[in-house]
């Protein structure tokens, strides 16, 4: 059994979003605009996430099949903008 820290759950696409992206690795530059305007309005909890990850690992779990094209990813690509522009 995995135990977690957190489940942050509201850094989740919006149902519209995932139902427009639907896995589509085309529409991927499209989805990551669209997430990454949504991730904007939820700032306080991706730096409470970037501070997590500066004390110890930070695993982002995703139930995707596809490794490259998933919100994991921008979420990572966020957090690691924001840990080097601080």
């Amino acid at each position: 059994m995995l135990k977690l820290d957190r489940w942050a759950k509201d850094l989740a696409p919006s149902t519209e979003l995932r139902r427009w992206f639907a896995h589509d690795p085309k529409k991927w530059p499209g989805f990551q605009s669209r997430y990454r305007a949504e991730l904007a309005e939820k700032t306080p909890m991706l730096k409470e996430l970037a501070e997590m990850a500066r004390d110890r690992p930070l695993v982002l779990l995703y139930a995707a099949r596809d490794n490259e094209h998933n919100q994991a990813v921008v979420i990572k690509e966020v957090l690691e903008e924001g840990i080097r522009n601080s």
